[in-house]
Parts: structure tokens; sequence; C-alpha cells
């Protein structure tokens, strides 16, 4: 397994980010290993240098909603820097190596390179961005119209449209915000009208979904 200090060298980075890894701790993840609980207070950021890390809230009914994944060269917690509490649980979804990075180390780093602010609050927007459009589609979309929306996504191949490597129905209700008997059943009526065709991690795309389900 390649050491902390070659990840880094490696991972698709800005030169200021790489440069902030450096003076960080590596820390090696296990599959499932709980990085970050919402509620939580802390003052660290998780530089990713392997593996996949996944931003997620839990209902009490025990559904899911999957704001991101992140892969190398990305980072999370970013959004606890000031102090408040963590917004949202953060898990592998695969053996991972990242770095931590607290918030002194962080403000030691900006006074040296005060250009990563910019970066730093470039990413934070992106972020928010995109979960404010997250929202908005789950408030606008029923079931039916988020998974068109997901579906939709399948890449030209042969015989129709395809995801290859589909996520599975567990991880579609996880990023929908609903149950994976929803998506379970929509799957099945749509595939029974000849829309889909569902295979072991495959999803082919037949014909042009319909507006309303």
């Amino acid at each position: 397994m390649p050491e902390p200090e070659d990840l880094i060298e490696s991972a698709p980075m800005s030169p200021s980010l790489r440069e902030l890894a450096r003076r960080g701790v590596a820390r090696r993840l296990r599959k499932g290993t709980l990085l970050i609980a919402e509620g939580d207070a802390g003052d660290a950021l998780y530089i990713v240098l392997s593996g996949q890390l996944r931003a997620y809230s839990a209902g009490g009914d025990g559904r899911e909603v999957t704001y991101g994944e992140y892969g190398p060269g990305e980072y999370v917690g970013e959004m606890s820097l000031d102090g408040g509490p963590r917004a949202a649980d953060v898990e592998a979804v695969s053996p991972s190596v990242v770095v931590v990075v607290t918030r002194r180390t962080l403000e030691e780093h900006l006074r040296r390179d005060p250009a990563f602010a910019f970066e730093l609050l470039a990413k934070v927007i992106r972020r928010a961005r995109q979960a404010t459009l997250t929202l908005k589609q789950i408030a606008l979309n029923d079931v039916y119209g988020r998974l068109k929306l997901l579906l939709e996504e399948a890449a030209p191949a042969e015989g129709g449209r395809a995801l290859d490597a589909a996520p599975s129905h567990l991880e579609m209700a996880r990023r929908l915000g609903c149950s994976r008997e929803m998506v379970s059943r929509v799957l099945k009526d749509l595939e029974r009208g000849g829309y889909v065709e569902v295979g072991r991690r495959r999803l082919v795309l037949l014909k042009p979904l319909p507006a309303k389900w």
C-alpha cells in the first residue's frame, strides 16, 4: 500500500492544498469508519488522499440522504471551521487515507499563503450551491421525478443508454431521500413498461422516460 507521503504527491490537488496536506497528520480508515458525526464539535479539515468518503444525514426512520462523495484531492470538514457543530455524518465508503489538518495548522498556512483563502471560499460556495440545488430537487420532485433525473445520467450504449457500475437500490434511495422499497417499486414498474432493463450493477435505459409516472 502506498505511503501517505507518496499519496500526497500523486493526489490531484492544487499546489497550495498539497503544501497544506504535507503539514497534516495522515490517518488510514477502514471501510465503514465514521470520520465525522453530525452535531459534534470539530475544528479539523480532512483531505482525502485515497479511497472515497460520503457525507450524509440519517433520519429517525432510517432513511438517509447523501450530500456528496469525495475522492482523492478533495476535502471535508470545512463547514465547521467557524466553531459550529458538524453539519453531516461522513463515513469511508472504501478503505481510505486522509490527512487531518487542525484549524491552527490551517491558520498558519493561510498566513503563509493568503491566496488559499479564496480557494477555500470557492469550495464552500460551490458546496452550498449544490446543497441548495439538491434540496430544491427534493422539494419540487416526487420520487419518480428524482429517479428520472438520476436515470437520465446514463451514457449512450448499445441498445439505448446505460448506467454501468450502477448504484444499488439502497445507494439510489440515499441519493434521492426516499426508501429502498420505493426505488425498487418504481424501477420494477419501469421495467414492466419496457423503459428500463435492470441487471446486476447495470441499468439500461431502453427508451425515453415519460414526464410523469
